[in-house]
């Protein structure tokens, strides 16, 4: 078997992702984020914009000092005086990068810099030949890259890779670029840059259209071997890339995107909320890999086929990624199998006429209060049926971990009031081996 191409996962939330609103991190949560950055295997950390502040510059020399194994990059406008302050922070470093950035694209020079195409080139020249001069890794970035008119843009690569940058990042600044369209562009960078052999070529994405991952991978494709992203795809505006979904999507699908990464993917659940918990900005719900809907069922017929074989309904286990278990959420789309999964995990066993009684009472209670938590469920089946009639202890005791669960779940909800309804919080369910396939079409159906 032919060994697997190797991508670079470049983390820069600690600096473009700071850049989103609310994200903005002190030095000791930037240094925390570092280490965890650090375990979970990252190749690059952005750690800053050195110039940009001294508790910036502060932060990336700490970072710098104490994290060994990643490269340590520093980002830089295309100037001397930010190109010696980052070197000032990163001169300590195992393994130092200054990132230089200058924009090429017409509407940038025209409005923003104010300057000419050969006056935006021999700047970036310039400044790549002083940062080579420092630090040995460097790495240019000619901002808004996907509006800048390609002939251009293959004039100012060549002028820097002639100057000694040894990554070339191509940067979809706004978002405005499509899949098929970046692809071609990174193509004809591999195809015309003089020198570009030599070099590695990088994407760096925004999510303005919704399509920074979508973005990435078509680079990956066309040859780019550095990705730029972020824990939770947090960055300016809309956001960059995600690195959980990056990295997942070449490890789900090795038959589309032969890649390997150095991504220990079982700590991504812990970073992304290691930084959601640094910033207070939640992940959103629905959110791919680390959102807590993204192993969490309600429908049915998915609950059923979860229950039978969790294959069905998922594409990678929620361990793989540092999730503990998958959730089956109780509301009105759910069917009886996961009721009655529910029901033993609470002590209660019913046949299947009762069942059906409590199921009906369910689907009703569903419909006014969206989620049905367990105390709900414990005074629907206090409410339906007594116990010594309808309904009998599991066979099997319950194990004693989870009886004492559920003995505390039972008590603290004694002293609550029948029905309240607070937010929703789904309840983790190992999913059991089983083989019964008693009235199997019917539970399928009642998921419709």
């Amino acid at each position: 078997m032919a060994e697997r191409s190797r991508v670079t996962i470049f983390d820069t939330s600690l600096r473009d992702g700071e850049q989103s609103p609310g994200c903005s991190m002190n030095h000791q949560e930037k240094l925390r984020l570092a280490h965890q950055l650090d375990r979970l295997g990252v190749d690059v950390i952005e750690a800053g914009f050195p110039i940009a502040s001294d508790g910036d510059f502060e932060a990336v020399k700490a970072i710098a000092a104490v994290i060994r194994h990643p490269i340590i990059a520093g980002l830089a406008r295309a100037c001397r005086p930010d190109i010696e302050r980052a070197w000032q922070a990163l001169q300590n470093a195992a393994r130092p990068r200054i990132h230089v950035f200058l924009a090429t694209s017409d509407i940038h020079l025209q409005y923003k810099l104010r300057i000419t195409r050969d006056e935006c080139l021999a700047q970036a020249r310039d400044a790549v030949r002083f940062a080579k001069s420092l630090c040995q890794d460097v790495e240019f970035s000619p901002e808004d890259a996907t509006r800048t008119d390609p002939d251009f843009l293959c004039r100012v690569l060549d002028a820097v890779v002639e100057a000694g940058a040894t990554t070339l990042n191509i940067p979809d600044t706004v978002g405005y670029t499509m899949p098929s369209e970046f692809g071609d562009l990174i193509a004809t960078i591999r195809q015309r840059v003089k020198g570009i052999e030599k070099v590695t070529i990088s994407a760096h994405c925004h999510n303005d259209l919704g399509l920074a991952v979508a973005n990435t991978l078509a680079a990956i494709a066309a040859g780019a071997r550095q990705v730029e992203c972020t824990i939770n795809g947090i960055g300016e505006r809309a956001g960059n890339a995600s690195l959980e979904e990056l990295v997942m999507a070449m490890r789900v699908r090795p038959d589309r995107y032969p890649y390997e990464t150095g991504i220990a993917a079982e700590h991504l659940f812990s970073a992304s909320q290691m930084l959601s918990e640094i910033t207070g900005v939640p992940v959103q719900p629905n959110k791919a890999i680390t959102g807590r809907n993204a192993f969490a069922h309600e429908a049915g017929i998915h609950q059923d086929g979860i229950l039978k074989n969790p294959l069905t309904y998922e594409i990678m286990t929620p361990q793989s990624v540092g999730v503990p278990d998958s959730k089956l959420v109780l509301g009105k789309h759910s069917g009886r199998h996961a009721l009655a999964i529910r029901c033993e995990r609470l002590g209660y066993q019913f046949d299947r006429r009762a069942l059906d009684d409590i199921y009906r009472r369910f689907v009703r209670l569903a419909d006014k209060i969206k989620h049905v938590e367990d105390h709900h469920l414990l005074e629907l089946i206090r409410e339906t049926h007594k116990p010594s009639a309808s309904a009998t202890p599991l066979i099997e005791p319950i194990p004693t971990a989870l009886a004492a669960a559920a003995n505390a779940g039972s008590n603290e909800q004694q002293s609550r009031p029948p029905l309240v309804f607070p937010a929703p919080e789904s309840v983790s369910i190992p999913v059991p081996a089983t083989n019964d396939h008693h009235h199997e079409q019917e539970d399928y159906l009642w998921g419709v």
